[in-house]
Order: C-alpha cells, then sequence, then structure tokens
C-alpha cells in the first residue's frame, strides 16, 4: 500500500535552510507516473536556484529542489504507456519552474522525462546521470553530429558534464582529448581520454595534438575564458559547442575559420514543455550506453540523508565533491 503523505526538503526562502516536512504525497495525474524516489543528484545548478542566482532556472518559493531522480514507479496516470509498477527508472523531472522536484519520497512526474534504469547502475548512480548525460548528448549528437574518427576537445573533462562528454565521444568512436587540471590527467586517461593540461597555452595543445589543424568538435563545459580559447582551439569547419555561452564573445577566430557555434540548453523541455519526449529518449540511450560498459558516471562516496540537503549543498560549494553529491531518499 502506497503511503498517503511523504517527507519532503522545503526550501521556504533563498539561501535559506532546509526544513523537513511531511505533506500530502502527489497523485499521478494524465500522462503521469508517480515515482518512490530512492536517490536524488544534486547538481551545482540546484545550488544557484537555492541562491535566486539562476535567471534562466527561476523556481517560486517556497519549492521542493532537485532535478535529478532514480526510483520505482508507483503508480501509472491515463494515457501513460511503457511504465508500470515496481520499474525501476530514473530522468531529469523537475526542481525548476513551479514543479516538484526529487528532494522528497514521492513524485508524480510527466513519463516522457523518464527512462528505465540501467540495470548495471546503482540507484545512486543512476541518479547521478540525466542532467550531466542530457546536456553531454545534446552538445556532442543533437547539436554537432559527432562522427567516429573526429578529434574532440572537451573542456572541464573532467566535470559533472565533461566526464560524460569524454565517455559519450569515446563510445560513439571519436578521439577524445580532455582539458583540466594537471591532478586530473589519471582519471581522464582512465575514461579513455587524452588529458591536457589546463596550464598549457592553447596555441601548443593545438600544435601538439592536431599538427596546427585544430579540433573537428569542441565542447566547453566552462565557459567564460574558456569558450574563447574553444573558438581558437578548432579546426576548419569545425564545430564548439557550448552548455555555459552567456558571455560576450568575439566571434572573429570562429569565423575566420569557417566553423560554427552551438548552445545547449538542457533545462528548457522541463521549462517550456516542448521536446521532453526527446529527454526520455536521450536517457533510453544513456541506458543502452551504460548496459554495455562504456558509461559510468563519477560518484561521491559520502552519504547524505534527506535531513541532510543543506550538508550536500555545502559540500559542493567547498568544491570538495570528488564526483557527484546524491542524497538517499529511501531509508
Amino acid at each position: 500500500m502506497i503511503a498517503k503523505s511523504m517527507r519532503a526538503a522545503m526550501l521556504d526562502g533563498q539561501d535559506g535552510p532546509f526544513r523537513i516536512v511531511e505533506m500530502a504525497r502527489p497523485v499521478a495525474g494524465p500522462g503521469e507516473v508517480l515515482v518512490r524516489i530512492a536517490a536524488s543528484g544534486v547538481n551545482p545548478l540546484d545550488l544557484k536556484i537555492r541562491a535566486g542566482a539562476a535567471g534562466h532556472a527561476r523556481h517560486a518559493l517556497p519549492a521542493i529542489l532537485g532535478m535529478d531522480l532514480a526510483g520505482t514507479v508507483e503508480e501509472v496516470g491515463d494515457g501513460v504507456d511503457g511504465f508500470r509498477p515496481g520499474d525501476d527508472v530514473y530522468g531529469m523531472t523537475g526542481g525548476v519552474g513551479g514543479i516538484q522536484g526529487s528532494l522528497a519520497d514521492y513524485a508524480a512526474v510527466d513519463a516522457r522525462l523518464l527512462a528505465p534504469k540501467p540495470t548495471t547502475l546503482s540507484m545512486r548512480e543512476a541518479a547521478a546521470l540525466p542532467l550531466a548525460f542530457i546536456t553531454a548528448w545534446e552538445g556532442l549528437v543533437d547539436r554537432a553530429k559527432v562522427r567516429p574518427g573526429q578529434r574532440v576537445l572537451v573542456q572541464g573533462g573532467a566535470g559533472g558534464v565533461g566526464h560524460i562528454a569524454v565517455q559519450i565521444a569515446k563510445a560513439l568512436g571519436a578521439n577524445v582529448y580532455a582539458v583540466d587540471g594537471a591532478a586530473k590527467a589519471a582519471f581522464l586517461q582512465r575514461l579513455g581520454a587524452t588529458p591536457i593540461d589546463r596550464e598549457e597555452s592553447v596555441e601548443a595543445y593545438v600544435d601538439r595534438h592536431t599538427d596546427g589543424r585544430g579540433f573537428d568538435l569542441v565542447y566547453d563545459t566552462v565557459g567564460g575564458a574558456v569558450l574563447d580559447a574553444s573558438f581558437k582551439a578548432v579546426g576548419r569547419f569545425g564545430h564548439v559547442v557550448s552548455s555555459l555561452g552567456w558571455g560576450t564573445h568575439a566571434l572573429a577566430p570562429l569565423s575566420f575559420k569557417a566553423a560554427s557555434y552551438s548552445g545547449v540548453f538542457a533545462l528548457l523541455p522541463l521549462l517550456s514543455g516542448e521536446g521532453r519526449a526527446h529527454h526520455g529518449g536521450i536517457l533510453r540511450e544513456a541506458t543502452r550506453l551504460a548496459e554495455a560498459g562504456a558509461i559510468k558516471p563519477n560518484v561521491d562516496a559520502r552519504r547524505f540523508g534527506i535531513d541532510a540537503v543543506g550538508d550536500a549543498h555545502a559540500t559542493i560549494a567547498s568544491r570538495t565533491a570528488t564526483g557527484k553529491i546524491i542524497v538517499d531518499i529511501a531509508e
């Protein structure tokens, strides 16, 4: 029997503490499934939303945060095909735009946003994937049409989106290079990328790895000066993609090489309602690749329960996390 109430971590005001509340559990409406949440992934964007510093991802307070979840289907609403009670699922399903997030025992979510959880991943690992994988896939595949044999450069390759982008590009047959701190070199090598120290100049690593021709595809996950560097690193007729291209940038280095640029805004389907089924489809690709052993998220070993969401956020803010931070919802 499904409980009629649930616990949730409620945020009442910007930068305030989380308050554990008991509230009525939601009911699956048409096109929705009720998910009993096992794990909630914490993204740096969650901290910005909490602080009211993400104008592109507003969430009216009081609210329940948390964009990524993994859990088990409890109820299926009218008009839903493909899911039934007992199915393990995952997705990026809320926490923005007034949609209930994943820091709760249950959520009624749009079934189009979900996919079957990879059998090879734990609930914690699955909850680490949705936002990062969708962001990486939209850039590499939807925008840049990555192809086997291409030289792909990932800026911030050891980061949350970056390490997934490295693995996707590798799985799709590209030759992958990744820029990050020197201490991340061994990790990047294990992922199958050629590491590049971020202290090395763009000109030096372009000469060393591409004989001065530039990379076919550059994925920037950092923004700012790193996006400017990406315009220099791309080759003629190449493609630069950025998930953080929000600054002011000179396009001349890109234009003179007849290269192209694309931006990625993974929250758009959640905020607009348009393209949600595509997100579910992307996560089905994630499931396929994970079950083939090609994708595995890096998860921090520390454990946080729903009553320690503030500590989970503080860990990200302190920059001491060694992988994705996960809040364990199920006791």
